[in-house]
């Protein structure tokens, strides 16, 4: 599989990216910088963490209308698969790729820190080869990660299946407490109707490794790979 990440102005995890794609994953990557009008033939394609544009009038709102996204629009609307985390999740709401919006956070405060995510099902690649029964550790970095929808869209992505990831505590419990940003029933991923866009706030790719002394994102990572044993890559 050859995967694309995208850069824009503000990126900063387009780095730990590829080299979670390179090294631990052990697949070709290429950077696309935001004002190309080409995907370079990639297969999967990731809108990565920061702060693209600055933040400037909202997360994502300005991204969303590089001359890139238009690509990663049609590839999506196609049937590309396509991830964003962190800003990368804003961009692809601010896209209308995904359902809802992300707010500030609860409090007004930027969050860092190891929060614990249970997996909804098994039923994207993003989450195929993590355990439903038991909580992983990923590092989130946002000021504004809050998931918000109105009522009809939440039902929505709850009869289709859409939410991949909640927020819970370090015993798989999902709870208040454990909600770091106050998004709406603890959600932390989702993906679209077709499953075949996705978006976390989580940094999976900043769990790679015992240098990190986490390894637990590598199986959410590692879960993108399954498309190519199917046949769909």
């Amino acid at each position: 599989m050859k995967f694309g990440v995208v850069v824009f102005p503000g990126s900063n995890c387009d780095e730990d990216m590829v080299y979670a794609i390179s090294s631990v994953l052990k697949q070709p990557v290429v950077k696309l910088w935001h004002k190309e009008h080409t995907l370079q033939d990639c297969d999967f394609i990731i809108l990565p963490g920061g702060f693209s544009y600055g933040d400037y009038l909202r997360s994502g709102a300005l991204a969303r209308y590089s001359p890139i996204m238009q690509e990663v629009i049609n590839f999506a609307n196609n049937g590309g698969f396509v991830m964003g985390i962190c800003n990368g999740f804003q961009i692809l709401c601010e896209s209308h790729l995904l359902p809802g919006a992300l707010l500030r956070n609860e409090k007004q405060m930027f969050k860092c820190d190891n929060v614990y995510l249970k997996a909804e099902n098994n039923l994207s690649p993003m989450n195929a080869l993590v355990p439903t029964d038991k909580a992983i550790k990923i590092p989130i970095a946002h000021g504004e990660g809050r998931f918000y929808c109105d009522e009809n869209t939440l039902n929505s992505i709850k009869a289709n299946n859409q939410i991949l990831f909640r927020y819970c505590d370090k015993d798989g419990n999902i709870t208040a407490e454990s909600n770091p940003n106050g998004s709406l029933e603890n959600i932390a991923g989702i993906c679209n109707a077709g499953k075949n866009v996705f978006g976390m706030m989580p940094h999976p790719e900043r769990a790679v490794g015992f240098d990190l002394n986490n390894m637990d994102g590598e199986m959410i990572l590692n879960g993108l790979l399954t498309l190519e044993a199917l046949n769909v890559i």
